[in-house]
């Protein structure tokens, strides 16, 4: 044991508790006929978690972990304490990017070595802990070398540095059983046209893509592809910049049976929408896989990854989730970090309780407004008269036909009131 969370327990579902406990998340609670832990399928985000020293646009390292410094002995250390807060939390999952578990190597050869020795000693908790892999990526955004992106860069050696680094993580994430496999394409976009070939760049991306998902098919992987989409920081344009536009170059590569989508509230709200408008629209198109839980301070204009407190919005997202079926090989990533003077080990685990506690609320409010129809009836009356015989003769008809009908019939229609206020009423007695 590290010692670095002192003699802090697992925590409990405890709602009269004064100290660190769970107030509303109760594992084993049943909603909607599921445990509730197995709807959430909660998963604790690596890189923010252990691998953030606290820093801001501004303003560099406030955090003072052991375990920090590019070396192995701080790698090992900084595993040793994940999975001790995984079970402090009683975490089912979590994620990781290659950079965020191992020291960068003189080569490519080295960095490789050092991420396979952490992965096996991954292995060895996850068998001892029962812990599980939500899913593993590859950092392609953060050193140098990608500064002109990834998949996207004019470089075609970084391209092939990419494409090595992309089956080196997804191998791993094969090995330790892992449920998706996410591509981030953080800096896979422009900064200005005047040097950009967005025909290559998209073609490449395309390419590269495919090349994913056919040695996923070649090794076995039974996981799922996922793109997390993003609009824009630290890039001008993403080209995955937001759901619509993902679906869109999925149909253009011939993948859109093959790839699902991770979607973060932070980015959905970045990229002019609100989370349940993302997570409806994918679940519309078929390609809802997992989300990145967090939120944005919508008093600044950039991507702050705070942890979840607002009921509402999760409440809304979580009855998107449950429209949809629910997760399958996805779940709940908190995607988030800690303000940069939350110093303390307590805070880590403060800050991922009262999140998980959110979300159980949410989910709760969410399943209760499903169970008792309050949404649903409504949204159905006001859309009663496409059921119709006529309407439904005139989605196949013409427009000769149809105006001789209108003609005919003296349609002269009246609008009708949407009720929103009426609608947010109802949302608010759940929540």
């Amino acid at each position: 044991m590290s010692q670095f969370f002192g003699d802090m327990t697992p925590l409990t579902f405890n709602p009269d508790a004064d100290g660190p406990a769970f107030r509303h998340y109760n594992p084993e609670e049943v909603v909607l006929g599921k445990k509730m832990k197995d709807h959430l399928r909660f998963a604790v985000a690596y890189w923010h978690s252990f691998a953030w020293p606290g820093g801001d646009p501004f303003g560099g390292q406030t955090f003072d972990r052991p375990w920090f410094g590019e070396t192995m002995e701080g790698a090992r250390l900084k595993a040793e304490v994940a999975f001790e807060m995984f079970q402090i939390l009683g975490a089912p999952y979590f994620c990781f990017h290659d950079a965020d578990i191992r020291p960068e190597g003189a080569d490519f050869a080295e960095s490789r070595r050092n991420f396979e020795e952490i992965i096996d000693i991954f292995g060895e908790k996850m068998s001892q802990t029962g812990v599980g892999l939500l899913w593993g990526t590859a950092n392609l955004f953060s050193h140098r070398r990608f500064m002109s992106g990834a998949a996207t860069n004019p470089d075609p050696d970084v391209f092939a540095w990419s494409a090595a680094t992309v089956k080196t993580c997804l191998d791993a994430t094969h090995k330790l059983g892992g449920e998706n496999y996410v591509l981030w394409g953080g800096r896979e976009g422009y900064e200005t046209l005047l040097n950009t070939d967005m025909g290559a760049e998209l073609d490449h991306m395309g390419r590269f893509l495919s090349m994913v998902v056919d040695y996923k098919h070649k090794i076995g992987f039974k996981g799922t592809i996922l793109i997390e989409p993003k609009p824009q920081e630290p890039t001008k344009h993403q080209y995955d910049y937001d759901v619509a536009t993902v679906y869109s170059n999925l149909q253009r590569f011939g993948l859109e049976k093959e790839v699902k989508l991770n979607i973060e509230q932070g980015h959905a709200i970045l990229a002019g929408h609100s989370f349940e408008h993302e997570l409806a629209l994918a679940r519309e198109l078929g390609v809802l896989g997992s989300i990145d839980m967090n939120r944005n301070d919508y008093q600044s204009g950039w991507d702050t990854d705070q942890f979840p407190n607002n009921v509402p919005e999760v409440a809304l997202a979580y009855y998107e989730i449950l429209k949809a079926g629910g997760f399958e090989t996805g779940g709940t990533n908190f995607d988030s970090k800690l303000r940069r003077q939350s110093l303390d080990p307590s805070d880590l685990i403060e800050a991922h309780a009262g999140a998980m506690d959110v979300c159980a609320r949410g989910l709760k409010a969410a399943a209760k407004m499903l169970e008792d129809d309050a949404l649903e009836a409504e949204r159905r009356a006001r859309y009663a008269g496409w059921e119709t015989p006529e309407a439904q003769a005139m989605l196949g008809s013409d427009l000769e036909s149809i105006t001789e009908r209108v003609l005919a019939e003296g349609i002269n229609p009246e609008p009708r009131s949407g009720r929103q206020e009426k609608l947010e009423n109802i949302v608010n007695r759940y929540v």
